[in-house]
């Protein structure tokens, strides 16, 4: 028996060692050379001050801002702790109730007239309930409502809304999407 524990214990402290602390060392080393602002968690600074992630939603309610889209995630929403969609399917009352609601209340606050087709972002949520990202058409129907609330020009928002646009990735996938936190800060920079 002797014969076959002292090797098994010196194969788990090798593999502790390795697995343990040599690889998540290596890995971090690499992370923190290569890719530094991803592994610190895209952290946005103003002032020297973080004020959010780049990869996180949050929630924006004033009307001088660009809203993000729906959150599931905790309680009041965008919890970053509490990760994750609602997992109500596309059949279910509430979602629909959630969804109708959620679309009068959205042409209510733009100024769009009743009926209107309202961006598909713009009414649910994501799968983690934390996108950072809205689309391009939400963002351009929110526009009008941020120019009036900050007495601008609704050219100068939809070219900031420009400026902030991020094409499709690989050129092909998805569509064009505007990150909320980068556009509402430099929102906040202009005006």
């Amino acid at each position: 028996m002797r014969r076959q524990l002292l090797p098994a214990l010196r194969m788990t402290i090798a593999l502790i060692v390795l697995l343990g602390l040599a690889y998540p060392l290596v890995v971090t080393g690499v992370a923190q050379a290569l890719f530094r602002s991803r592994a610190n968690g895209s952290l946005v600074t103003r002032d020297g001050v973080a004020v959010g992630s780049s990869l996180i939603g949050q929630k924006f309610i004033s009307a001088r801002y660009f809203h993000p889209r729906p959150s599931a995630a905790g309680a009041a929403g965008y919890d970053s702790t509490a990760s994750g969609a609602s997992n109500l399917g596309p059949s279910n009352p509430t979602l629909l109730d959630a969804v109708a609601k959620r679309a009068a209340d959205y042409r209510s606050e733009n100024g769009l007239a009743p009926g209107t087709s309202v961006p598909v972002d713009a009414v649910t949520g994501s799968g983690s309930g934390l996108d950072p990202d809205i689309s391009l058409a939400n963002a351009e129907d929110q526009a009008g409502r941020i120019a009036a609330a900050r007495g601008t020009t609704l050219d100068r928002i939809l070219a900031m809304v420009d400026a902030h646009t991020t094409g499709r990735p690989l050129g092909v996938l998805g569509e064009k999407t505007v990150n909320v936190l980068d556009l509402n800060l430099a929102l906040d920079a202009a005006h």
